[in-house]
């Protein structure tokens, strides 16, 4: 039996940054050694459809579903079956099983046997279900599913799941809910020195959710001698020991949430705990002191932001020098408090963008408050812009704490911030998925939507 993962790419176009799809190798490691495993990257390669194989599995995020719909139609019409899981497929099975012969709802990890087992027989379910979130003991991704494929030279390590807090805008909480998860920090630690590489991307959605596990972990990882990079909440600052930990383990990089200035905008969104122990400014430096590069994630459309909201940010992240940062419209995703919030209030432009052949990426996908969704649209795409601008790059680069504190993290930042440069322009203003393979996709989903009504 051969089996291929699939990772959709979101826009017509092949990025440059690219990074490994953990999941894939989570899978790989899970399947039966006797199971031929392949994997095709949609975001660097083109798609083999007519390469031979007995099962399709993709993975799908609610920015990838249109592309995802699209190549398991493709597969299907060649008698091949498909199964497909992911945070989208889970908050809506239905829409994923007009396109899919079986949906993996929750986590893959303790389902997988059994669906590489019934494609074998020939007998796919058409729900797989977990009742439960099974340990992390027994993760043993298998990267030998990379090999030959041009990623990010940073390797993904998973260390936990699931997060704390339950922000109105994020899909984590209503997947994981309460649950929180670490892996034994051994298994990670001979992960992390199985893979070889000397920067290490931890992509829990919060590295920061267990203070005694997150101090063993970050003092198991000082004698790798590696740089790593994480997700983080801003919290964190307010604890010198795990800071300190953190500089010593080798963090190099973070991404933070600090989502808006407005404190009006954070208890909207139920973040209000960012401003608890320290004010931006505070935390910023404590990171920096650090040595921490900051990637700051803002986001714009709560009923508090105007159209002012856009320079204020931009100001506040240039002169606090990250390495990068991004500048969002506030996307609604199924799932989320947002989503449904949104949609009782009857102010969503679309009844499901990620579908919709006129949305296009970078759009507003509802109606603001305090400004029109054209400004929203215009402003966040022209801070992004000004931010990764040639003269805002070289000045954030002259941060001696951190962006230029070595040639390594020079090179990150001059890395990072030409590829978003190059990446702005390509992106805005795109469909979603193929546009030439869009008839099917839509055909398909009318024929659901008159079912439903």
């Amino acid at each position: 039996m051969k089996i291929t993962f699939i990772r959709p790419n979101m826009l017509p176009v092949r990025g440059r940054d690219a990074m490994e799809p953990l999941v894939f190798a989570i899978l790989a490691g899970l399947t039966p050694r006797d199971v031929e495993t392949v994997l095709h990257d949609d975001r660097l390669e083109p798609i083999l459809f007519d390469e031979p194989t007995d099962l399709v599995a993709l993975t799908v995020e609610t920015y990838t579903a249109r592309r995802a719909y699209q190549i398991a139609t493709e597969y299907r019409k060649r008698g091949v079956p498909v199964v497909m899981g992911g945070y989208h497929p889970t908050f809506l099975p239905e829409e994923a099983r007009q396109f899919a012969d079986a949906v993996v709802v929750g986590d893959a990890d303790a389902l997988w046997p059994q669906v590489v087992r019934d494609a074998q027989r020939g007998q796919l379910q058409r729900l797989y279900r977990d009742a439960g979130f099974p340990p992390l003991d027994n993760l043993r991704p298998d990267r030998s599913i990379f090999r030959g494929k041009h990623y990010a030279p940073a390797a993904l390590v998973q260390y936990g799941r699931g997060c704390r807090f339950a922000c109105e805008f994020c899909s984590i909480h209503a997947f994981y809910g309460k649950d929180l998860r670490q892996r034994p920090v051994e298994n990670v630690v001979a992960e992390i020195e199985s893979t070889g590489k000397k920067h290490i991307f931890l992509v829990d959605d919060n590295i920061f959710v267990d203070v005694p596990r997150a101090k063993e972990l970050f003092t198991a990882l000082i004698p790798l001698k590696i740089r790593w990079s994480c997700q983080i909440s801003v919290d964190v600052a307010q604890d010198r020991e795990l800071m300190g930990l953190l500089e010593k383990s080798g963090c190099t990089t973070a991404v933070v949430g600090f989502e808006s200035l407005n404190e009006n905008s954070l208890r909207q969104m139920k973040k209000h705990w960012n401003l608890k122990h320290n004010d931006y400014a505070t935390s910023v430096q404590i990171f920096q002191d650090h040595g921490i590069m900051l990637y700051g994630s803002f986001v714009f459309g709560y009923d508090d932001d105007t159209p002012d909201s856009f320079d204020r940010t931009l100001e506040f992240a240039q002169a606090s020098k990250f390495y990068t940062a991004n500048f969002n419209p506030l996307t609604p995703m199924p799932g989320a408090a947002l989503y449904d919030r949104l949609a009782q209030e009857g102010r969503l432009l679309y009844d499901r963008w990620w579908l919709d052949p006129n949305f296009r990426y970078g759009d507003a996908v509802f109606r603001p408050k305090g400004m029109s969704a054209a400004e929203l649209t215009a402003g966040c795409y022209r801070i992004r812009k000004a931010f990764h601008s040639l003269r805002s790059i070289a000045s954030r680069g002259l941060e001696t704490r951190t962006n230029c504190r070595d040639p390594y993290r020079l090179g990150l930042h001059l890395a990072s911030n030409f590829v978003s440069r190059w990446m702005i322009d390509r992106k805005q203003g795109l469909a979603l998925g193929e546009s030439e393979s869009s008839e099917s996709i839509d055909t398909n989903l009318d024929g659901w939507e008159r079912f439903h009504r």
